[in-house]
């Protein structure tokens, strides 16, 4: 298997309508966004997308827009999470079959299995296709079993498209074992980080990077990978601390917050879908005001 270096993903939100139908059009003004702006790669929908508040249906012909719009640019990473592992496998060949360069699931929705099947889950995603194939491990997101190192390492022996590891758990301790255990039999193996706090992560060992906020601060978070890219780790601290700000602020209600973000720095993609709310005038002002008081973000992009 081709050694698969996904680099720096930004994680686009999905634009709706006023009718909460996909917008397309606005879609597409995103993707360029995106990828004038420091893309390494594209992954979608993921949850920061509202993927949980999609169809099937609309899962794919979304991807089959980006995938038609980047036109190989960059890679773009199919989500196919999904509530049973015949639908995710399903979605996952579909991404592959529509070009998608990888595809990433995270544990099954609402059910909390056991290891023993959410290994089997993952193994049956994974043999429905030859891409890559990653995993998303997002305790926070997804209550119920989490990602182990044993269980990454028994998905390894079932999977030789088993590329790698998304993680935004915050757990040092996992990410460590996991790096060490993993690129023992597989020297190729990835970590990315699931969140921007990437100088810990950078530490060790990841090499990748999934990042919500590049919708928002693009040039901040570039400049934070890049300086983890180069170990120049003291460097990259005040950026770090920067990118933790905005992240404590727009954390809070999901999608929801950040669409809300976007509209302050001049890119409206719509409100969200139910059951997420979108966020009232007075917050919307609030939002806005401070985010306007962060000097960082007077050097990113306003506007398309």
């Amino acid at each position: 298997m081709p050694i698969f270096q996904p680099g720096l993903v930004h994680t686009p939100v999905t634009p709706f309508t006023r009718d909460r139908r996909i917008d397309y059009e606005l879609y597409g003004k995103l993707i360029e966004f995106h990828l004038r702006n420091g893309a390494d790669a594209l992954a979608l929908p993921m949850h920061a997308g509202e993927s949980v508040s999609l169809s099937d249906e609309e899962r794919k012909a979304l991807l089959e827009f980006a995938i038609g719009k980047v036109k190989g640019r960059v890679p773009v990473i199919a989500h196919v999470s999904q509530s049973g592992t015949g639908m995710a496998a399903a979605l996952a060949r579909h991404a592959e079959a529509a070009g998608a360069a990888a595809v990433v699931a995270t544990t099954p929705y609402y059910w909390t299995p056991p290891p023993a099947m959410v290994l089997e889950h993952f193994a049956q995603i994974a043999a429905a296709v030859r891409a890559p194939f990653l995993v998303y491990n997002a305790p926070d997101e997804m209550s119920g079993t989490r990602i182990t190192a044993d269980l990454a390492l028994q998905l390894m022996e079932r999977a030789g498209n088993f590329a790698g590891v998304v993680d935004s758990s915050l757990d040092w301790q996992f990410m460590v074992e996991l790096v060490d255990r993993a690129r023992r039999p597989r020297p190729a193996f990835q970590l990315l980080s699931g969140a921007e706090y990437l100088v810990s992560a950078g530490a060790v060992g990841a090499k990748g990077a999934f990042s919500p906020l590049a919708a928002i601060a693009p040039g901040l978070v570039r400049q934070l990978y890049d300086l983890c890219r180069q170990d120049r780790l003291f460097e990259a601290r005040a950026v770090q601390e920067d990118a933790a700000a905005l992240r404590q602020l727009v954390k809070k209600d999901g999608a929801a917050r950040l669409k809300a973000a976007l509209r302050a720095m001049g890119r409206d993609c719509g409100e969200p879908r139910p059951p997420l709310r979108p966020l009232g005038e007075v917050e919307q002002g609030a939002l806005a005001e401070t985010l306007g008081t962060l000097a960082f973000l007077r050097a990113e992009p306003r506007g398309w």
